[in-house]
């Protein structure tokens, strides 16, 4: 009865047995992130000096994922050389080990915002390979013909880290510090860890020597097809353009809604329902257009916050937007994943994936820095409403760019037949999602 209830798609990822003995460990890892998207920046907030509160939750935001950047081009010559499975295991110990850090500051009266950026800024150094070895493994692991599924499962955790995340952390805000909140997600690094640990090396290749090059001829593979280039840049000005909306959404709820960190959760379950819809829902496709799709997710997530924010819509309307926005969103990193899984050639996927980090975790950073001043000059409201406008903009200019030189491409599984090699068609890969680290509208 429980595998009848099961979209077919699904069955073989989740009957995967290495893959299933990981799955609920990255649940409890995005479960733990979905609690800091509220607990960071509300932390931010509760240290900052009177005035400052927009400036610290902008900072607080980009040192959690930004500094990942700076790690994929210093400290490539060493990672790029291990196995997906150590560099997910590497990342998930250095993240739980200083977040958890945050939480012991706390309670022995030393937190101050120097310190809380610093932490959060250290702790997100190996963010991209983290995120390259987790896509990479499950890449290794599963046949090609199967990888939009286990992506979309992977998507839909993520988003329902969403749903449940913010609303405990929320709820938990009330009765105790966010710096405990954080040590919960520090935790729940620390499980999946142990967890990857304990899968042992099988399945998983070995970087070829071509792995082992600069990372820049992981920039430049991805730059030898246009397409693929002019996605990259379509998605870092959508994740750029997102991020002032993580600073100030926390204060426009504090703010204009009088509201409190349980309201703020709620916001995010809201988007994260939309999202587990959206995500779900592309699992089980098999083509999609690529530029008709993710120009339309770019406008239509544009629309969900110019329309309430823009009209100033009351709170449930602007939360019933936020909730649109995440089905609009919700296929967007599955999709993108898919494709670098796909076409990336053998031995690459890892630096591939870890020089698309680099350049994405950027986006959401510079975005969410940008935010502070804007909030500051503009008032919340104005830049979650300026920020859909932008956004908007971005995808009219795009859907003229696609019409004039018509580069649409099918996405989604090539073929229904296996995929032994796990090389796709031996190109390089396109990109559009910020893996786990850097939040896309997520």
């Amino acid at each position: 009865m429980t595998r009848t209830l099961v979209p077919r798609a699904y069955r073989p990822v989740l009957a995967h047995p290495r893959l299933r003995r990981l799955l609920p460990a990255f649940v409890a890892s995005d479960f733990g992130g979905g609690m800091s998207m509220v607990a960071v920046a509300w932390l931010a907030i509760q240290i900052a000096p009177d005035g400052r509160e927009g400036l610290l939750v902008g900072a607080a935001l980009a040192a959690y994922a930004l500094p990942g950047a700076a790690g994929v081009l210093l400290l490539g010559r060493w990672l790029r050389k291990l196995p997906a499975r150590r560099l997910l295991m590497v990342n998930c110990a250095l993240r739980g080990t200083l977040l958890g850090c945050v939480p012991l500051a706390w309670g022995l009266g030393v937190l101050d915002p120097v310190t809380y950026v610093v932490l959060l800024g250290c702790s997100s150094v190996l963010t991209a390979w983290g995120s390259a070895g987790k896509f990479t493994l499950v890449g290794e692991l599963l046949p090609e013909r199967h990888r939009l599924a286990a992506n979309a499962l992977l998507g839909a955790s993520m988003s329902t880290s969403i749903v449940a995340g913010p609303a405990v952390a929320g709820f938990l805000a009330t009765a105790v510090s966010p710096a405990w909140i954080i040590g919960l997600d520090a935790l729940t690094y620390a499980v999946l860890a142990v967890q990857t640990a304990r899968l042992g090396p099988g399945g998983e290749e070995r970087p070829d020597a071509a792995a082992a090059r600069p990372a820049g001829r992981g920039l430049r593979l991805l730059a030898t097809q246009r397409e693929l280039l002019a996605i990259l840049v379509l998605t870092w000005l959508f994740f750029a353009l997102y991020g002032p909306v993580e600073v100030a959404l926390p204060l426009y709820v504090t703010g204009a809604l009088d509201g409190d960190a349980g309201l703020l959760g709620l916001f995010w379950t809201a988007f994260g329902v939309g999202a587990v819809a959206g995500g779900l829902t592309v699992g089980a496709l098999r083509r999609l257009p690529l530029w008709p799709v993710t120009l339309g997710i770019v406008a239509g997530w544009g629309a969900t916050l110019l329309l309430p924010y823009g009209l100033g819509a009351g709170t449930a309307a602007a939360m019933a937007c936020f909730a649109l926005g995440g089905a609009v969103y919700g296929p967007y990193p599955a999709l993108s994943f898919t494709l670098f899984q796909n076409r990336t050639p053998r031995g690459w996927l890892t630096t591939v994936l870890a020089a698309r980090g680099a350049v994405l975790l950027t986006s959401t950073p510079v975005g969410a820095a940008l935010g502070g001043p804007l909030v500051a000059a503009f008032g919340a409201r104005a830049v979650l409403a300026g920020s859909g406008a932008a956004t908007v903009g971005v995808a009219v200019v795009g859907t003229g760019v696609w019409l004039a030189t018509r580069g649409a491409r099918p996405v989604a599984e090539a073929d229904d037949g296996p995929d032994d090699d796990g090389a796709g068609d031996g190109g390089p890969d396109d990109d559009g999602a910020r893996g786990d680290g850097a939040r896309a509208p997520a």
